[in-house]
C-alpha cells in the first residue's frame, strides 16, 4: 500500500497539478496526496454503487441544510485504515504527514451542532453499511471568519473553496432545474381534479457536486451531494452586444448567490427570501434526483416510500412535503389520498429545538409569490387536516387554532414544524428530556393526535474522528489494554473502566492529558499571547454563542473567582484557565456583547500581576471543527450549563466526555442520559431541573429576589465600568438583560459557585480518584456512539438494512 501511495502521489503531483516535485509547496502536497486518497477511495465507491444497483435495497435520504465536516484527509485516513502506510510514505517522500494536513482548510458547509452532528451521522451511516446518501447545498462561502478587534466579533469572509476542494467530484450531466416565481393555471388534458400547471417559472440550474464518504475498515463508500445554482440561461449575449455590459450578467450573479454563503442563524428565525430560496432550492433539486435515480433502478412510483426513506433533518428541508406532493400528483398525476400516502410513508422529520424563535414562521405573502404552487398544496394540506381534527373534537375551535398549519395571529404565516409533523410519520427529538418535552409541551396537542408518531434518537458522535483521530495518544492507551475493536463498537470501552483504579494506567491517563494540554497552551501562546498554566484545570466552553447557552453565567463566575483572589492574594486557589469558543450570529447584539463582556475581562485579569497563573481566561478566536479537536482533547472540566429545558440535546458534552473531561451542567438535553450512563458520582450536576425552573418561572420569577451578594457584587463590578474603563456604559445592555434574566442565571449562579468549589477541591486534593472518573466517563461513553444512534434510525424510523459491498 505504501508504494501505490507513493506512485499515485508523484502522478499526480506531476500530472494532475503540473508541479516539480522539487518546486512542490505544502500546499501542492497536501493537494496531490489528497487526490491519492481518493483515488483509494474510488474504487470502493464504484463498487458500492454497483452492489446498490444489483440489489435495489431501501436507501435513506438524509436532507439537510449544514453538514459541519471539517477537514476530510485524517478522517479518510483512519476509515481507510491507511493511516500509517499514509505517514511512512510521506516521511519516505521527504515530508511530514502532519505539515501537509494543516494545508486543509474546514469546509464552510454548517453552522454548529446540527450540521456536525449530519457529518457524524454520514461516517455512521457508511460505516454500517447503510445505502445512504446525503443532500446538501455547496456554499461557496462558509458561515464566516471571526476576528476581535477591541474585544468586538468582526465577521470576515470564509472563502473555504478560494483554492478549490480535492475531494468532490463535479456531475454536470446530472443537473437539474429548479423554478420559482410564475402562476398556476387548471389543467384541461387531465381528469384529476388536483393536478394544476406551474407556469412563467424563473428556472435555475442546480449543478451537483459528489463527495465520497468512507465507512470505517468497510468496502462501503457512500455518497454527499452537494448542490451549487447556477444560471439557466447563462450570459446574456443580446445585452453585451448593446453595450449593456454590467446587465450582462447580473442575472447570473443573482441566481448564483442562492449557493454563495451559509446563512449564519442557527438559533433565531429570520424569514428571508434568500433562506426560504435556498430551502426550496435544495429539496426540489433533491427530490428530482432521487427520484431519477428509483425509476432507474426499474422501481414504479407507486412503491417510492418502499425504497425511499427521507430525513428531514430539522424544518429546513420541511418543502419536501409539499414539493414531493407536487411532484406526485402534476407530473406523475396521481390523485391526492395516493400522493399524500407515499409522501407521509417517505419522510421522517427531526426536531432539534425547543426554542420558540428558531421555530421557521413563513409568511404568506412571501411564500405564495416565490412558490404559488406549494401554497396551494399546504392550504389544501391544512385543510383536509383540519377537517379531521374537527371530526375528532367537535367544536373544539382552540385546538384547530392551535395545530392548524396557517398561523392567522398577526401577518398570516406558514409554520414549517406543524408541516413537518403533519407531512410524516415520524417525528423524533434527539434527547430523552427533549423528546418528552416535545410531546408535553411544544407539540402536545400533535403527540395527543399522532402519539404513535413520536419517538426518541438520541444524538451521538462518532468515535472515529471524535477520538482516534482527535485524540490519537488516548487512542493507543485505550487499544493496547482493550484491543481496538472499541472504534467500530463503541460499547467496548466498557472493559477499560477496571483501569478506573489501575496505578499505572492512571499515570498513563493524566500523562496523556497534560501533553494535549501542553499542544493547547502552545496554541493559544501563538494565536492569543497568553502563557496558561498547563497544571491550571482547563475550565472550556465552546459551543454557538447564544443567551440559553448561558457563557454569561460562565464569565461572571470568573469574575467571582478573580474577587476572591484579589480579597486574598496569598490564599491557596486551584488554578484555572477558563475557555471559550463560540460564534455569534452577525445580527444577535446580545451575543455579541456577551462576547466582548469576555474578551474585555479576560483582558484584566489576564494583565493582572497579582493574579498570576492563578486564574486565566481566554476567548479562542474564530471556533471550527479542526480546533475543536486541539482543545477536547485537552480539556479537564466541560461546561454544559444551558438553563434546565432549552437545550435539545447537545453533542459537546459526549465529546469532551468521550476524552476523558468531567462535565459541570444542568439537568438539560443529554446531560440526563449522560448522569445516568456515567453515574452521579461521576459528573458535577448543579441548578434547577426542568419542573423547577418551569415552576419558579410560573410563580413569577423576579431575578432581584434571587441575587446573592457573590452575584451583587460581580454585577457592580461591571456597571462600574472596571472592565470598560475607556468604553463606559458598554456593558449597560448586558446588566439590563439581567433585570429580566430570561434564562434565571441569578437564580442558578450559587448552585454553580458551590459547585465549581467542589470541582476545584477534587482537582487539587484528589488527583487520582478526578483521574478515576475521567476513566470512568470515558469508558461509559458507548451508548453515545452515533452509530447506535443510526441504528435506531434504521429500526425504529427507516427500516433500512446493511448492505454489504464485497
Amino acid at each position: 500500500m505504501k508504494e501505490q501511495i507513493k506512485e499515485l502521489y508523484v502522478q499526480h503531483l506531476t500530472h494532475s497539478l503540473a508541479v516539480r516535485i522539487n518546486k512542490a509547496t505544502d500546499y501542492d502536497r497536501y493537494k496531490a496526496m489528497a487526490l491519492s486518497i481518493r483515488d483509494l477511495m474510488i474504487d470502493k465507491w464504484l463498487s458500492t454503487k454497483e452492489s446498490h444497483d444489483n440489489t435495489n435495497p431501501k436507501f435513506v435520504y438524509y436532507i439537510s441544510l449544514e453538514y459541519l465536516i471539517g477537514r476530510t484527509m485524517g478522517n479518510a485516513l483512519i476509515n481507510l485504515d491507511i493511516y500509517n502506510d499514509v505517514k511512512q510514505a510521506a516521511k519516505e517522500l521527504g515530508f511530514e504527514l502532519e505539515d501537509i494536513r494543516e494545508q486543509e482548510v474546514d469546509a464552510g458547509l454548517g453552522n454548529g451542532g446540527l450540521g456536525r452532528l449530519a457529518a457524524c451521522f454520514l461516517d455512521s451511516m457508511a460505516t454500517l453499511d447503510l445505502p445512504a446518501v446525503g443532500y446538501g447545498i455547496r456554499y461557496d462561502y462558509g458561515i464566516f471568519k471571526q476576528v476581535f478587534e477591541n474585544g468586538y466579533q468582526t465577521e470576515k469572509p470564509d472563502n473555504w473553496l478560494r483554492l478549490g476542494n480535492p475531494w468532490e467530484i463535479c456531475r454536470p450531466e446530472s443537473s437539474v432545474v429548479v423554478r420559482f416565481y410564475g402562476r398556476t393555471e387548471q389543467c384541461h388534458d387531465s381528469n384529476n381534479p388536483s393536478k394544476r400547471h406551474w407556469v412563467d417559472t424563473q428556472e435555475i440550474q442546480a449543478l451537483p457536486y459528489d463527495t465520497p464518504i468512507p465507512g470505517y475498515k468497510t468496502n462501503n463508500v457512500n455518497t454527499l451531494r452537494l448542490w451549487s445554482a447556477k444560471s439557466s440561461e447563462g450570459f446574456n449575449l443580446d445585452k453585451f452586444n448593446q453595450g449593456d455590459y454590467v446587465n450582462a450578467s447580473i442575472n447570473d450573479s443573482l441566481i448564483e448567490n442562492i449557493s454563495k454563503v451559509l446563512y449564519p442563524n442557527d438559533n433565531n428565525f429570520e424569514g428571508k427570501e434568500l433562506r426560504l430560496k435556498q430551502q426550496y432550492f435544495l429539496v426540489s433539486a433533491t427530490l428530482q434526483d432521487i427520484i431519477r435515480h428509483h425509476k432507474a433502478r426499474g422501481n414504479d412510483m407507486k412503491e417510492f416510500h418502499a425504497k425511499s426513506a427521507i430525513q428531514l433533518n430539522d424544518t429546513h428541508p420541511a418543502l419536501t412535503v409539499p414539493e414531493l406532493m407536487r411532484i406526485l400528483i402534476d407530473e406523475e398525476d396521481m390523485d391526492w389520498d395516493t400522493a399524500w400516502e407515499i409522501t407521509r410513508k417517505s419522510c421522517a422529520y427531526t426536531n432539534h429545538t425547543l426554542m420558540v424563535e428558531a421555530l421557521e414562521k413563513w409568511s404568506v405573502g412571501l411564500f405564495g409569490h416565490l412558490l404559488p404552487r406549494h401554497l396551494e398544496i399546504i392550504y389544501e394540506i391544512n385543510h383536509r387536516f383540519m377537517r379531521f381534527v374537527a371530526n375528532r373534537h367537535p367544536g373544539d375551535g382552540d385546538r384547530m387554532r392551535r395545530m392548524s398549519i396557517i398561523d392567522e395571529e398577526g401577518e398570516k404565516s406558514i409554520r414549517m414544524a406543524y408541516l413537518s409533523i403533519v407531512g410524516t410519520t415520524h417525528i423524533n427529538g434527539v434527547a430523552g428530556l427533549h423528546t418528552e418535552l416535545l410531546k408535553n409541551g411544544l407539540f402536545k396537542d400533535f403527540y395527543e393526535y399522532y402519539p404513535e408518531n413520536f419517538v426518541n434518537v438520541t444524538n451521538g458522535i462518532t468515535p472515529r474522528r471524535w477520538l482516534k483521530k482527535s485524540n490519537p495518544l488516548l487512542s493507543e492507551l485505550i487499544t493496547k489494554n482493550i484491543g481496538e475493536g472499541w472504534a467500530k463498537n463503541l460499547d467496548e470501552l466498557k472493559k477499560f473502566e477496571k483501569y478506573a483504579t489501575n496505578k499505572t494506567v492512571i499515570k498513563e491517563f493524566r500523562k496523556i492529558k497534560q501533553a494535549n494540554k501542553q499542544v493547547l497552551a502552545d496554541y493559544i501562546l501563538e494565536h492569543n499571547g497568553v502563557k496558561v498554566n498547563i497544571d491550571s484545570i482547563f475550565d472550556v466552553q465552546v459551543k454557538r454563542l447564544h443567551e440559553y447557552k448561558r457563557q454569561l453565567l460562565n464569565i461572571i463566575h470568573a469574575i467571582a473567582l478573580y474577587l476572591d483572589i484579589k480579597d486574598n492574594p496569598k490564599g491557596d486557589f486551584t488554578p484555572r484557565t477558563i475557555m471559550f469558543g463560540a460564534k455569534a450570529a452577525p445580527g444577535y447584539y446580545a451575543a455579541k456583547q456577551i462576547i466582548k463582556l469576555i474578551n474585555n475581562v479576560g483582558d484584566v485579569i489576564n494583565n493582572d500581576h497579582e493574579v498570576g497563573d492563578k486564574l486565566k481566561v481566554v476567548f479562542l478566536e474564530n471556533y471550527r471543527i479542526s480546533l475543536a479537536e486541539k482543545i477536547i482533547p485537552a480539556t479537564d472540566l466541560s461546561e454544559q450549563i444551558s438553563l434546565a429545558g432549552t437545550e435539545a440535546s447537545g453533542t459537546g458534552n459526549m465529546k469532551f466526555a468521550l476524552n476523558g473531561a468531567l462535565t459541570i451542567g444542568t439537568m438539560d438535553g443529554a446531560n440526563v442520559e449522560i448522569s445516568e450512563a456515567v453515574g452521579m458520582d461521576n459528573i458535577f450536576i448543579f441548578g434547577m431541573n426542568v419542573d423547577e425552573a418551569h415552576e419558579l418561572k410560573a410563580r413569577g420569577y423576579n431575578p432581584h429576589e434571587h441575587m446573592s451578594p457573590r452575584y451583587r457584587r460581580v454585577l457592580d463590578l461591571i456597571r462600574s465600568n472596571f472592565f470598560s474603563p475607556e468604553e463606559e456604559g458598554v456593558f449597560d445592555s448586558i446588566l439590563a438583560s439581567l433585570d429580566y434574566d430570561n434564562y434565571m442565571l441569578a437564580a442558578d449562579f450559587e448552585s454553580y459557585y458551590e459547585t465549581q468549589q467542589k470541582v476545584a477541591d477534587l482537582y487539587t486534593n484528589h488527583p487520582d480518584e478526578w483521574t478515576k472518573k475521567t476513566i470512568i466517563n470515558v469508558a461509559n461513553m458507548g451508548w453515545f456512539s452515533s452509530d447506535r444512534t443510526i441504528s435506531e434510525y434504521a429500526e425504529k424510523i427507516w427500516d433500512v438494512k446493511p448492505v454489504p459491498v464485497k
